[in-house]
């Protein structure tokens, strides 16, 4: 027995000891950079499309938000606007947008160039030199185009034609967004100046506040919503615990904009870049809620609900250019202004007599501004060559620059599309509401309208 059990004992270890000379030569002939390349190529990619999804769910709060806070007659009309916004922009942004946006290193430093249609898919062995998937960088800023599309449906609900909206959509997303962003995360004309734009207060949330603006000055008001004598006459939402629920979706989707645009994860210094992002992210959007709650109370007896959900976005807005590269202190200064700027907005287009359901332009345009210069002020990356004063320059002419195409892009487009009388639809047709006469279907079957007085009687709101 003692012989047979040392014949065994000496088989097994004559085993293990070949198992570990193969491993040995399997090491050696696997350079250390081929490992460590695919652990980050790995890491990288998954969390991106972790975030990329992130940033997908926010079409179901910007839907929530825009839903709640305007008419029931017109909810199934605003979530089919929410849903093309997604599916047409998708279709453009991979036909034409991407390319714009990510034309190559031949483009640097110019303002437009054009990479081709559809995503190369990366080689059977990783492209390892990238660092993370084609696949889910194409869905990550897929992603973002789409936010960018989206902004834009609050600030014309209610009243604007399926068709013209369908209309826009596909140009903002298939051609304005892209070539506007790859200006900067192209590496065009103003990454090249040193413009600093991290996650996209600018080449986003601006973008879309800009185009929402835009739409709403040449769409005029919502019948009802001012009177004869020029008096404001707030049209009720009709559903807040949808739009407070819409705002804290957009909040957790934030997590995927801001921290995902990182966009390597793998490693320690990586891992502590994402997190202190979120960190910021979540100070600005905090003290953004807390001072437009603040504003809303003093000035009405009452803190108003819907003012503290858009100083918390305007507050994750604000943040969302600087969030890598300003400290604790400056992310509650810069949720602060963010909220002040906000409420103030909102009071200005009401005195100028803008109608923006949402406030769409309040949230994601003067914000967005504020984003862009607060990474001027207060921002630790101060790109070489520059003091102080010339980043707050830089960033002051990219923000003018970014805002203005979209501004005037858009306008021209909405004065065309009316000028063609396909933008807003017919008086009696948006009193009755867009769900019914645009779609041939009410968003609540048992759901009976609500009124709003105007000079001289009622319509339904």
């Amino acid at each position: 027995m003692f012989v047979l059990a040392t014949l065994v004992s000496g088989s097994a270890f004559a085993i293990d000891e070949a198992a570990v000379e193969a491993v040995a030569e399997a090491t050696e002939a696997a350079p250390e950079y081929y490992e460590k390349a695919e652990i980050d190529y790995t890491i990288n990619t998954l969390v991106m499309f972790l975030c990329a999804i992130l940033v997908l769910f926010m079409q179901a709060g910007f839907a929530m938000v825009e839903v709640g806070l305007n008419a029931a007659k017109n909810a199934c009309n605003i979530l089919f606007k929410n849903l093309m916004d997604l599916s047409v922009g998708v279709l453009l942004f991979l036909l034409v947008g991407y390319g714009l946006m990510y034309p190559g290193g031949d483009y640097e430093g110019k303002w437009f160039g054009f990479g081709g249609s559809f995503v190369s898919r990366d080689a059977d062995t990783p492209a390892l030199d990238t660092g993370w998937s084609n696949s889910a960088d194409f869905f990550f800023q897929a992603a973002f185009a789409a936010t960018a599309a989206t902004i834009v449906s609050g600030a014309v609900a209610g009243r604007m034609k399926f068709t013209a909206y369908l209309i826009y959509s596909a140009i903002l997303t298939g051609l304005i967004y892209p070539i506007s962003g790859m200006w900067k995360w192209g590496g065009g004309a103003l990454a090249a100046e040193g413009f600093a734009d991290f996650a996209g207060s600018v080449v986003v949330h601006a973008v879309g506040g800009f185009a929402g603006l835009a739409g709403a000055i040449v769409l005029g008001a919502r019948i009802g919503r001012f009177s004869k004598d020029g008096k404001s006459q707030p049209m009720l939402p009709h559903s807040m615990p949808l739009a407070a629920l819409g705002v804290m979706i957009l909040w957790v989707g934030w997590y995927g904009f801001n921290p995902g645009s990182q966009l390597t994860y793998s490693g320690a210094a990586n891992a502590e870049a994402t997190t202190y992002i979120a960190l910021t992210t979540t100070l600005s959007g905090a003290v953004g809620a807390v001072v437009a709650m603040i504003l809303s109370w003093a000035s009405f007896k009452k803190p108003d609900l819907s003012m503290a959900l858009n100083g918390a976005l305007a507050g994750l807005v604000g943040i969302t250019a600087n969030c890598d590269q300003v400290s604790q202190v400056s992310a509650i200064i810069i949720g602060a202004v963010s909220g002040a700027l906000v409420f103030a907005a909102i009071i200005a287009l009401d005195k100028l007599k803008i109608d923006d359901p949402v406030g769409a332009f309040p949230v994601h345009g003067v914000c967005g501004i504020w984003g862009g210069l607060a990474t001027g002020i207060f921002g630790t990356s101060i790109p070489e060559g520059l003091d102080r004063v010339g980043y707050i320059m830089v960033q002051l002419k990219a923000t003018v620059i970014i805002c203005s195409w979209a501004f005037v892009t858009m306008f021209a487009l909405f004065y065309i599309l009316k000028s063609l009388n396909m933008l807003r639809v017919p008086a009696e047709e948006e009193i009755e509401g867009l769900d019914v006469v645009e779609h041939g279907m009410p968003a609540y079957s048992t759901a009976s309208p609500s009124t709003a007085t105007l000079a001289g009687g009622t319509v339904p709101v």
